[in-house]
């Protein structure tokens, strides 16, 4: 990749500003639930440790404050978290920017030290430059470890490159090597899995790969939508309307490509979205009245032929209902085909990698996606700000 990646620095005796993802899940008493993002970026902060840093700076946001403080968006938790899974002693500050902190961080014993959420601050969305400075001046070198924001232009991702020498950690130079070699040079065949609840998500992606991939396999609510659009009944599931006209272009452009779009051909359905609810396997027309929520025993098998050949595999999107157990099993049977095959497998983030986690099939997969919106903006083959923004090699 074109930019300065972490080990292109030499960070001895530096103080380092690394921007991570600590946008994690927590329960009502501010327990993490999960800590998947915190543990992706140790490998980055022990490597900058390693190297001789004088101190490292760490910054992130949790959740959407909206500029005001809020005790429930407080990096606090995530202090604790770290100090356990890094092996060292951080100290936590209650704010980001201006001269206390920075005073504070000078004369700290501690070398880790986590900043107070930066979206306590409105000058951070807004990417203002004042604010990007003042972060700035907190250091003499930024690392961007934050893929799950790197499609944001905040003055934490994009804004304080202009004034720091930046680099992408190896978190970030991950998701890069494997999402950018899946759109730009896949190993082939090259098969895509788009799944999740609507069409809306994923027609970027779509257009995007369909030129570029060997076929595409639809599951999940979006499956829907384009079954209506081929003249299936779908009864009472999901339905985007107003994309029944984007589903028909597409499977029209697929035809003129000469490229495959795979859809249900048959569907485990309920009366109603309950756990307890009593499952019926229809065909590839559902009755009125029913709800979709899985798909059905001859798409499992369908979808499986498909993926046997494939040297590469993308997938964003779980195929059903996967939350609930009784709705789970073609996205887990999925999974765990494609976890014993010999190709590279790389897992789009937010609901699916959850459901390889929920599947306990992380170390199967060749690469798991942290950034849910960033690695689908990354599939539509738009320029990531965050990315862009770092200095070039």
């Amino acid at each position: 990749m074109a930019k300065l990646t972490l080990k292109d620095l030499d960070l001895k005796n530096k103080t380092v500003l690394v921007r991570a993802d600590f946008n994690v899940p927590q329960d009502a008493s501010l327990n993490i639930t999960d800590d998947t993002r915190i543990r992706s970026t140790i490998p980055t902060l022990k490597y900058i440790l390693e190297q001789g840093a004088k101190k490292l700076v760490i910054i992130s946001h949790l959740g959407r404050p909206d500029g005001k403080v809020a005790a429930k968006y407080s990096l606090k938790p995530v202090a604790a978290r770290l100090k356990e899974l890094l092996g060292e002693n951080v100290l936590f500050l209650s704010d980001c920017v201006g001269d206390i902190i920075k005073q504070d961080i000078d004369k700290s014993k501690e070398k880790v030290i986590l900043l107070e959420n930066l979206r306590y601050h409105a000058e951070e969305e807004a990417n203002d430059a004042g604010f990007a400075k003042s972060l700035a001046t907190l250091a003499d070198v930024f690392v961007n470890d934050a893929f799950g924001t790197a499609h944001r232009a905040h003055a934490s991702t994009e804004g304080v490159t202009h004034f720091l020498k930046s680099a992408a950690g190896l978190l970030l130079e991950k998701e890069i090597k494997y999402l950018g070699g899946a759109v730009s040079n896949p190993a082939k065949p090259f098969m895509v899995i788009l799944g999740g609840a609507k069409v809306t998500d994923k027609i970027g992606v779509i257009e995007y790969l369909l030129p570029k991939c060997d076929a595409i396999i639809v599951g999940g609510g979006m499956a829907y939508t384009f079954l209506k659009a081929q003249g299936k009944q779908i009864g009472n599931s999901r339905l985007e309307k107003e994309k029944l006209e984007i589903a028909k272009s597409i499977l029209d452009k697929a035809k003129q490509l000469n490229k495959e779009i795979l859809l249900p051909i048959d569907h485990v359905v309920v009366d109603n979205i309950d756990a307890n609810a009593k499952i019926e396997i229809v065909g590839e027309n559902i009755p009125d009245g029913k709800i979709a929520v899985d798909i059905g025993p001859k798409t499992i098998k369908l979808f499986e032929e498909k993926l046997k050949s494939a040297k590469t595999i993308v997938w964003n999107g779980p195929l059903g209902i996967f939350e609930m157990d009784a709705f789970s099993k073609g996205t887990r049977e999925v999974a765990e085909f494609i976890a014993n095959l010999k190709t590279i497998s790389i897992i789009g983030g937010g609901d699916t990698a959850a459901a390889i986690a929920k599947f306990k099939l992380e170390d199967k997969m060749t690469h798991i996606s942290t950034g849910g919106g960033a690695s689908l903006e990354f599939l539509e083959g738009k320029t990531l700000p965050g990315v862009a923004a770092l200095t070039e090699a």
